[in-house]
């Protein structure tokens, strides 16, 4: 390794929820019996890709599962350990709800290494909770402690989720406008791109209870299981967002039909009225000879009390046959 630049941090476990922090020189001599190490590694650096693939001392799967570019969430037991991809929301000021953070973490109960390429909160909580003394024990607790952080990161972005979608219900009953649709399909693309990795997290978070390693213990497992049935509700929270952005887009799509099918209406009344009295000036405007009343001063009077009758004729037509 030539520097630091690719280590974010790194701790050794006091077992007490505290924890030392450590370089690169002191991370090459550590040795189980000093305590649980960790080690947040910053996967884009090329020094730490290289120190990954050929001196991690991980197998070639593993090694590679920390560097891979794109990964869904997973969780996968082998001989060296605890393979787990988990997704966070971005912290970054801007970022799109549905723009993730991945964290990929390694462990066998004695040394744990996780990787990133974008800043991940979770991880920097950690951190500080640890130079405080209230950070996780061991292993188990670690992965407790990191996989409750990003559930609970994630549970403005929900809650928010929902509340578009409130003032979207209310909104559609009161303006009924056509701006409304782009944030109806902002709002559903949101909930599908968070469904798309919240659900297979789930899934992973899910099997971790149930697999049988020594370094887990019952109440880590406890812990992991009620995380797994908090990113179950938020899974049903997003279908749920869902369904309710899809009857407001057809409350929406009804009330704007309805809308236009009154002005269209209105526009036929207007026209049906007008069209004989269109034909009538049009028929005695012409420019021939013969035109009755031509030489006749009170001509020009009689033919407008001619068009209001007709007019009147016509609504009186209208409202008999409940046209109007």
């Amino acid at each position: 390794m030539k520097n630091d630049t690719g280590l974010l941090f790194a701790y050794v476990l006091d077992g007490k929820g505290g924890g030392t922090r450590q370089d690169w020189k002191q991370v090459k001599k550590w040795h189980p019996e000093q305590g649980v190490l960790w080690m947040h590694l910053e996967y884009s650096n090329p020094d730490i890709q290289e120190w990954i693939l050929k001196h991690s001392g991980l197998d070639e799967v593993t090694a590679e599962a920390l560097i891979a570019e794109e990964t869904r969430p997973r969780s996968m037991i082998g001989a060296y350990g605890l393979l787990l991809t988990l997704r966070g929301i971005n912290p970054q000021p801007g970022s799109e709800p549905d723009d993730m953070v991945a964290v990929r973490l390694w462990s066998d109960g004695k040394r744990i290494i996780t990787t990133r390429r974008r800043r991940l909160k979770s991880a920097s909580e950690m951190s500080k909770s640890i130079d405080q003394g209230i950070g996780p024990c061991n292993a188990g607790e670690f992965v407790e402690s990191l996989t409750d952080l990003m559930v609970e990161g994630m549970v403005d972005v929900i809650d928010n989720l929902s509340d578009r979608v409130d003032d979207l219900e209310e909104q559609v009953l009161t303006k009924e406008s056509y701006e409304l649709r782009p944030k109806i399909a902002e709002l559903r693309q949101d909930a599908i791109g968070l469904r798309r990795y919240l659900a297979p997290q789930r899934e992973a978070v899910a099997r971790l209870f149930n697999e049988k390693l020594d370094w887990l213990n019952e109440m880590d497992r406890m812990r992991l299981r009620e995380s797994a049935d908090r990113t179950t509700r938020f899974v049903e929270d997003l279908d749920l967002a869902r369904e309710r952005a899809v009857v407001v887009q057809e409350e929406l799509s009804s009330r704007l039909s309805e809308k236009m099918d009154r002005t269209m209406y209105v526009l036929s009344i207007v026209a049906a009225i007008f069209l004989p009295l269109g034909f009538l000036t049009g028929l005695l405007g012409i420019n021939v000879g013969g035109i009755p009343g031509a030489e006749y001063s009170g001509s020009f009077l009689l033919f407008c009390i001619a068009l209001i009758l007709v007019v009147a004729l016509q609504v009186w037509f209208f409202k008999r046959k409940n046209w109007m």
